[in-house]
């Protein structure tokens, strides 16, 4: 027989929120490991008053979504009329409010069903404009959630895994193609409370991983670090491939390098590529359909960059341009715009300008707030050159109606 899950919804919550240990946890809250031990079982008892509030605070999460029920004749701790922190339905959240009546079961065969759509959808995400896509995908994980309570063993494994797959998917449009890191993390963190469910430690790293990135863009180094030591404590639990493993030190290196520390950054993409170089006998999952070598050298020309070493940085992306694949249309707009950033700091603004609409050209196809953050940021660089006629140009483009309706609308 298996071991008990437990509340993998609180288990996952403490872990997204940077809480690894039971112990950790315990001590923020102010309470034993013990208490924390008996709300991480299968039947976690009704937190005391003056708990859910904190615990809601750390977690960032209603007590019904960390997996406790509402005993009868209490009103929920945010009043009897509770409001959604979020625009989700009440369907997203990976078991329904308790309700008279019966789950029906479902077929064995809901799981291959449901999973042939999480795969549609994720190759979709690489032509399919954000503001189409998102609201497909955030349907499917409402489909998903729905469908979850009516599966046992196998098929709910099976079910919870895609519904994993779903969430990183709509975490990943939120916070790359649409720039809303909070509805990002949320997300994220359904995601992370799928994977519990499916027992899928790999997919559990990646969502992990991502998370990541928000506290590492925002310059929050601490944070970040936190949420990779327990993304690489999953793909432990593998088997991981070599790509993956190559993966989080590409990830943990861009978080290091927007926090500043480029010499890191650099020794982790190092360690990634011969990570590469040596392989793996495990299989890459099909989910991580976006990292390859090529895709590491993106990574290591912009650490180049932002390190100073401008004439490796530019060799890197010219290569990374001409390895590409055709249908990887985003990831282009990203190279145009760190090839502009390397032009600007090299004193060359009509070369800069040149690869920063080459970028324009692209994002007017396909849309991706990461590659305009990019142009916007060679703008900034390239102040001491605006009166130059290629500035001006680029500024009737960057601010034309086409492209800042778009960007508005997006």
């Amino acid at each position: 027989m298996t071991r008990p899950a437990g509340n993998t919804k609180l288990k996952s919550a403490r872990v997204a929120a940077g809480y690894p240990t039971q112990q950790v946890f315990a001590e923020a809250l102010g309470v034993g490991v013990r208490q924390v031990r008996r709300w991480e079982s299968d039947n976690p008892p009704w937190p005391h008053p003056d708990l859910q509030q904190r615990l809601m605070h750390l977690t960032g999460q209603d007590l019904e979504d960390l997996g406790f029920i509402i005993p009868p004749g209490r009103d929920h701790p945010n009043g009897p009329q509770r409001h959604a922190s979020t625009s989700r339905s009440a369907s997203s959240r990976l078991s329904a409010v308790p309700s008279q009546s019966p789950v029906p079961m479902q077929p064995a065969s809901v799981a291959a069903d449901y999973a042939s759509v999480t795969r549609s959808h994720r190759g979709l995400y690489w032509s399919v404009t954000p503001a189409t896509l998102h609201p497909a995908v955030i349907a499917h994980a409402d489909l998903g959630c729905a469908l979850l309570p009516g599966t046992a063993g196998q098929t709910r494994r099976a079910v919870a895994a895609a519904l994993a797959e779903t969430w990183l998917l709509a975490g990943r449009i939120e916070f790359f193609d649409l720039r809303e890191p909070d509805d990002a993390g949320t997300t994220l963190l359904r995601a992370l409370q799928a994977a519990s469910e499916a027992e899928d430690s790999l997919i559990g790293s990646a969502i992990l991983a991502h998370t990541a990135f928000i506290p590492g863009w925002a310059g929050d180094h601490e944070s970040a670090t936190e949420h990779m030591v327990a993304a690489r404590a999953y793909a432990r639990r593998g088997p991981a491939s070599a790509e993956l493993w190559a993966w989080l030190d590409a990830v943990e290196a861009e978080c290091e390098t927007r926090c500043g520390n480029t010499r890191t950054a650099l020794h982790l993409i190092r360690h990634a590529e011969d990570t590469l170089t040596a392989g793996s006998e495990h299989m890459t999952p099909a989910w991580m359909d976006w990292f390859d070598a090529v895709r590491l050298a993106a990574f290591k020309g912009h650490t180049q960059f932002k390190a100073g070493h401008l004439p490796q940085a530019r060799a890197t992306l010219l290569s990374v341009l001409d390895h590409m694949s055709a249908t990887e249309d985003k990831q282009r707009t990203v190279i145009f715009g760190d090839l502009a950033a390397v032009e600007a700091a090299a004193g060359q603004p009509e070369e800069a300008c040149r690869y920063a609409c080459l970028a324009l050209d692209q994002l007017e196809v396909t849309w991706y707030a990461t590659g305009m953050d990019r142009v916007r940021e060679v703008r900034r660089a390239l102040t001491p050159h605006q009166h130059a006629r290629c500035v001006r140009d680029l500024d009737d483009r960057l601010y034309g109606w086409t492209t800042t309706v778009s960007a508005l609308a997006r």
